[in-house]
């Protein structure tokens, strides 16, 4: 169990700093719509970050 959990912490980190990238790049460009679309992926990153942080709280808990 705690391998998985491990697993899924690391996966969920790249996820999120993957996305935080990809917002970052899109408000570089100053696109006409890259505002939409950086803020939206921005609130993905904000949920990312709190699934990355409830899977390392269980992965806490599991290993204690």
């Amino acid at each position: 169990m705690t391998t998985i959990l491990m697993v899924l912490v690391g996966l969920s980190m790249l996820a999120t700093l993957g996305v935080m990238f990809a917002g970052m790049i899109g408000l570089a460009r100053n696109e006409a719509a890259g505002g939409a679309r950086s803020n939206a992926l921005m609130r993905w990153r904000v949920g990312l970050q709190l699934l990355t942080v409830a899977l390392f709280v269980l992965l806490l808990l599991v290993r204690a």
